[in-house]
């Protein structure tokens, strides 16, 4: 995947005039802070919703969506920038091989077991623990409706407080080790059937629009006191060898609202070499 030049940010100007402002206020926090370059590093299983999320903070369609296509083996990067600042956001289908999941297995899971410790412990065995600092947790389809006697807010918590709590098991987090630091969760729905408030801008059913949320977490997460992940350069070809200005932060997408399944495949053998079960 070689570097492509940025190109202007014209998805930026499709946006409601509402999310516009929010997102040029975040984004000019960002300047003021002399960071000129954000790069994001997106990673999940297949058909969790990536490329969805990317092409929806954007705001245009940079990465295709194949909903029955087995994904590319490499990394795809969409670079855009505006006012002088660059968005850089890697999609990484390569986590993802085929043939490597037991689906069969797979549709036995109804919630956060040890398949998916495995696979968070596998993600910090490849990039360190420190990850979890620079890392964001988004959960998909936060349209579907909360069961009954319960309201969104509190069903969303809830979900959060299961995947926040599989992430320290499976990454072997103890408290006091990430007592300062909480990984932010942000919920979001890139289909059509998202509900959309009086100035136009996709909410989710407590009323919040989803996108400038989602971007106020990623801010502030890239600005947060934690150092910056360090990412194999052979991840953009030809990148700069000066990282002055940059930063990069992972999201982290779960498969759905009631279900994490996360990075198989191209991890397949550091999961292997994790000493088993957890």
């Amino acid at each position: 995947m070689g570097t492509p030049l940025p190109r202007e940010w014209v998805g930026l100007q499709q946006f409601p005039a509402a999310t516009q402002t929010k997102l040029f206020e975040l984004l000019g926090k960002l300047k003021q802070k002399n960071v000129n370059t954000l790069t994001i590093l997106v990673m999940g299983k297949g058909g969790v919703g990536k490329s969805s999320t990317i092409n929806s903070l954007i705001g245009e369609q940079v990465v295709r969506v194949t909903a029955f296509q087995s994904e590319g083996l490499r990394p795809v990067m969409a670079s855009r920038s505006w006012a002088g600042f660059t968005l850089n956001v890697i999609d990484t289908p390569g986590f993802v091989e085929a043939g490597y999941v037991n689906h069969q297995a797979l549709q036995l899971i109804k919630g956060v077991d040890d398949l998916d410790k495995q696979i968070i412990r596998a993600i910090t065995n490849s990039f360190g623990k420190e990850i979890w600092r620079k890392s964001l947790l988004v959960l998909t389809h936060a349209q579907l409706c909360p069961p009954d006697g319960l309201s969104y807010d509190v069903f969303s918590s809830k979900r959060s407080e299961g995947v926040l709590k599989a992430i320290h098991i499976g990454a072997r987090i103890r408290k006091k080790d990430f007592d300062d630091s909480v990984i932010p969760v942000v919920l979001v729905e890139n289909s059509g059937r998202c509900n959309k408030n009086d100035c136009d801008e996709k909410i989710l059913l407590n009323g919040d629009a989803w996108i400038p949320n989602l971007v106020k977490a990623i801010t502030s997460v890239a600005t947060n006191k934690s150092q910056a992940i360090v990412v194999s350069k052979k991840l953009v070809d030809g990148s700069d060898a000066s990282d002055k200005g940059k930063l990069w932060i992972p999201v982290i997408l779960g498969l759905q609202w009631f279900v994490i399944k996360w990075i198989q495949g191209a991890i397949k053998k550091d999961i292997a070499t994790g000493n088993g079960p957890i």
